[in-house]
C-alpha cells in the first residue's frame, strides 16, 4: 500500500497550484478584511443568482456590475507580487484604493446610463477618464489573477489599434485616436463589455457556482473512488484511474493545473509506486487533466462562449454533442497507451487490499445525479441559465440523501463564496479578451490575419490548418481556457472558415489546440505542475504528455476534413460505425506510439499501426477499408510472433 507521506499535503497542493496557476494565488486574509471579502463574494454570488432568477439587467448594467465586483475582489484577494510573503496576509493601501476605484467603475454605467445613452458616444472628460481607468484596472487585475501572457497580448493589441498607420504590410490600418479607443472599450458592447463578459456574467458564473456546490457534496472525492473501482484492478490500474477521474473532474473544473494538482496528488504517487517512471506518471495526469476541458458538458466554460461566437441558431447542446466523440477518443487514446505501456514494462493493477469497498462506492452513485440532470435539462431545450439553476437545486437536494453529504448553512455559504472566488479569474480574463476582440473588430485584424495565413499557405487547406494550429498553440500558452478560445476563435478560426470549413469544425479546431498548449513544451503549465508532483523533469514530462495526447493533435484535422465525426449531417448508424472504427484506430496508434501490443513491435509494425490508425479514424469508406486491413494485419503479425516467442513456431510451419 502507498505510504501516506508520499501523497501531497493540502498545503503542498496549494503551493504547487500557486506556482503554476495564478488564479490560485490569493491572499490568506484575517480579521475584518477577511469578512469584507467574504461579504463581497457572497454579494457577488447573490447578485448573479438574483439576475438569473428574475432576469438580467440592461447589457451595460449587468456587465459593469459583474466587472466591478470582479475587479474589486481581485485587488483585495490577489497581491501585486505573487512571491511577496507580506502581501499574502495583508492588503496594501494602494490595493484598497484600486478596489474602491473598481466599485466606481462598476457603478458608473448603472448611475449614468440615461446620460450615456442620450449622448450616444459623445464622451465628456469624466467619461473619458473613467473609461481609461476601467481599461487600466482590467489590465492590472488580469495580470494578477490570470497571468502576464494574456495581459501582454491585450496591451499589444491596443498598441496596434493606436499605431495602425505605422504597422508593416497588410497589418497597416488608419489607427484609432485614444478617445475613440476608450469609447470602444468601455462605452460600447464591442470591447470590455462585449460578448466574453456577457457570457461570464450569465452562463459561466452559474456553472462555476454549480461546480462549487458539487465539490461541497463530495463529488470530487467520489470521482477518485469511483475511478478506482472501475479501473484500479486492471493492468496499470492507477494510470487508468488518473485518466478516468480526470475526465470526470473536467465536468466541474475549468483549470488543467487545478485538475493536475488535486487528482494528481493522489494518482501520481500510486503510479510511481507501481513502477511507472516519474515523467510518464506525471504525463498521464497532465494529459488527462488537460483533456478534462475538452469533455462535455462544461468544457472549461468555453462551450458557452462558442454558442455566442458561432451564432446562427447553434445551441449549447449542438456543441456538447459535437465534442463528445472527439473527447471520448482523446481519453481512449490515453487509456490505451497507458495500458500498452503497463504491459510493456510488466506492471500490475491494485490489490484487493488497496481497493476501496466496491459496494460502498456503488451505493453513492446517486452523487452523479446533478451532472446527469444538467445534461438532460439542456437536452430538453431548457435555457443554459435555467438548466444551471435547476442543477444547483438538484445538487442541494441530492446532498440531503445522506448525513455525510448533507449541506448545512455553512456549506451553502462556503459554496457561494468559493463559486464567486473561482469566477474572478474568468471574469477579468473575459474582460481582457473583450479588449482584444474590440481591437480586432475596429481594425479588421481578424480578416487581415485570415488572409495572411491563407497567403502563407498558398490557399491550401492542410497548410492553413497547420499554421492555424501553430498560432493557436502559441496563443494558448499561459492563457486560461476562456481567454485562449476567445483569442484563437477571433484571430485564427476565420482563416479556416474562409476555405469553406463549417463554423463549428473551425471553432473546435482552434479550441482543441488552444487547450493542449497546456501540455505542449516549452510552456506547458499542466505538465510542469505534474512534474512538480511527480518529481520528474518538466520538459520530459511535457514531451511524454504530448505523446500521450497524440489523439488531440490528429482528431482536429479529422473533424475539419470530415465533419461527420462531430455528428454533423450524418445518421446514428454511421455514428456508431465511426466510433467503432475510430476506437480501433486509436488502438493502432497507441500501439505504434508505445511500441507494444501483445509483444514488442518492430519499426514496420509501428508504421502499419500509425497509418492504419489514422485511416480508421478518418471516416471515409476507402480509408476504413485500408485501416481495417492494417488492423487485421497488425493483429495477425502480433499473434504469430507471440506464438513464436512461446515456442509454437507457426511462422516456421507456414514457411
Amino acid at each position: 500500500m502507498t505510504n501516506k507521506e508520499e501523497f501531497l499535503t493540502l498545503e503542498e497542493q496549494q503551493e504547487l497550484m500557486e506556482k503554476y496557476d495564478p488564479e490560485a494565488g490569493t491572499r490568506k486574509l484575517t480579521g475584518i478584511l477577511r469578512w469584507v471579502t467574504i461579504i463581497g463574494l457572497l454579494a457577488f454570488s447573490s447578485f448573479q443568482l438574483y439576475t438569473s432568477i428574475f432576469g438580467v439587467f440592461t447589457a451595460q448594467i449587468q456587465r459593469t456590475i459583474h466587472l466591478g465586483f470582479a475587479l474589486a475582489l481581485v485587488f483585495l484577494l490577489f497581491p501585486a507580487r505573487r512571491k511577496s510573503k507580506k502581501g499574502k496576509h495583508k492588503v496594501a493601501w494602494y490595493d484598497m484604493i484600486l478596489a474602491g476605484l473598481s466599485v466606481i467603475i462598476g457603478a458608473y454605467w448603472p448611475i449614468k446610463i440615461d446620460e450615456l445613452v442620450m449622448r450616444v458616444g459623445q464622451l465628456t472628460d469624466i467619461d473619458f477618464y473613467i473609461g481609461l481607468l476601467a481599461i487600466l484596472l482590467v489590465l492590472e487585475a488580469t495580470r494578477r489573477a490570470v497571468g502576464l501572457p494574456i495581459t501582454i497580448i491585450a496591451v499589444v493589441f491596443m498598441a496596434y489599434a493606436l499605431f495602425g498607420p505605422y504597422m508593416p504590410g497588410f497589418f497597416a490600418h488608419r489607427g484609432l485616436e485614444l478617445d475613440r479607443l476608450v469609447q470602444t472599450m468601455f462605452y460600447t458592447t464591442e470591447g470590455i463589455l462585449g460578448t466574453p463578459l456577457a457570457v461570464s456574467s450569465t452562463y459561466i458564473f452559474l456553472f462555476l457556482l454549480f461546480g462549487s456546490f458539487l465539490i461541497k457534496t463530495g463529488v470530487g472525492e467520489y470521482f477518485n473512488d469511483l475511478s478506482i473501482v472501475v479501473a484500479g484492478r486492471s493492468v496499470g490500474g492507477p494510470a487508468k484511474v488518473a485518466v478516468f477521474s480526470s475526465a470526470l473532474q473536467g465536468t466541474i473544473s475549468g483549470s488543467s493545473v487545478a485538475n493536475v494538482v488535486t487528482s494528481g496528488a493522489f494518482t501520481i504517487p500510486m503510479m510511481k509506486n507501481l513502477g511507472y517512471k516519474k515523467e510518464f506518471a506525471g504525463a498521464v495526469e497532465a494529459a488527462s487533466s488537460t483533456g478534462g476541458q475538452l469533455m462535455p458538458p462544461i468544457m472549461g466554460a468555453a462551450a458557452f462562449l462558442m454558442v455566442e461566437f458561432i451564432g446562427g441558431g447553434i445551441t449549447y447542446w449542438d456543441i456538447a454533442k459535437a465534442a463528445a466523440i472527439p473527447a471520448v477518443l482523446y481519453f481512449a487514446g490515453i487509456w490505451i497507451m497507458t495500458h500498452f505501456e503497463a504491459k510493456r514494462i510488466g506492471l500490475r493493477g491494485l490489490t484487493k487490499e488497496e481497493m476501496p469497498d466496491r459496494k460502498e462506492v456503488l451505493k453513492n452513485l446517486y452523487l452523479l445525479i446533478p451532472i446527469i440532470a444538467v445534461i438532460i435539462l439542456m437536452m430538453s431545450g431548457m435555457s443554459i441559465t435555467r438548466a444551471a439553476l435547476w442543477s444547483i437545486v438538484v445538487c442541494i437536494a441530492v446532498s440531503a440523501f445522506k448525513k455525510a453529504t448533507r449541506m448545512g448553512v455553512k456549506d451553502f455559504i462556503d459554496a457561494l463564496v468559493d463559486g464567486a472566488r473561482s469566477a474572478l479569474g474568468v471574469a477579468v480574463a473575459c474582460a481582457a479578451a473583450g479588449i482584444i476582440v474590440g481591437v480586432v473588430t475596429k481594425t479588421g485584424l481578424g480578416l487581415k490575419m485570415a488572409n495572411g495565413l491563407l497567403d502563407l499557405s498558398g490557399g491550401y487547406l492542410i497548410p492553413t490548418l497547420f499554421l492555424t494550429m501553430i498560432t493557436s498553440l502559441i496563443i494558448g500558452m499561459g492563457s486560461p481556457t476562456t481567454a485562449n478560445y476567445v483569442i484563437t476563435s477571433t484571430i485564427a478560426a476565420p482563416a479556416i472558415i474562409l476555405l469553406g470549413v463549417p463554423d463549428l469544425s473551425a471553432h473546435l479546431f482552434v479550441f482543441y489546440f488552444g487547450i493542449i498548449a497546456d501540455i505542449t513544451p516549452p510552456v506547458a503549465l499542466a505538465a510542469f505542475a505534474a512534474a512538480g508532483v511527480s518529481g520528474g523533469e518538466p520538459i520530459k514530462t511535457g514531451i511524454e504528455s504530448s505523446k500521450l495526447a497524440i489523439a488531440a493533435f490528429i482528431i482536429p484535422y479529422i473533424f475539419v476534413l470530415s465533419p461527420e465525426i462531430l455528428m454533423i449531417d450524418t445518421t446514428w448508424t454511421y455514428v456508431v460505425w465511426i466510433v467503432c472504427t475510430a476506437f480501433a484506430g486509436m488502438m493502432c496508434i497507441g500501439a505504434g506510439a508505445v511500441g507494444y501490443w501483445l509483444r514488442k513491435l518492430n519499426w514496420i509494425e509501428r508504421i502499419i499501426g500509425f497509418v492504419g490508425g489514422i485511416c480508421l479514424i478518418y471516416p471515409e469508406t476507402i480509408s476504413d477499408i485500408i485501416g481495417i486491413v492494417a488492423f487485421v494485419l497488425l493483429i495477425a503479425l502480433q499473434y504469430l510472433y507471440k506464438r513464436e516467442e512461446m515456442g509454437k513456431p507457426v511462422i516456421a510451419r507456414l514457411k
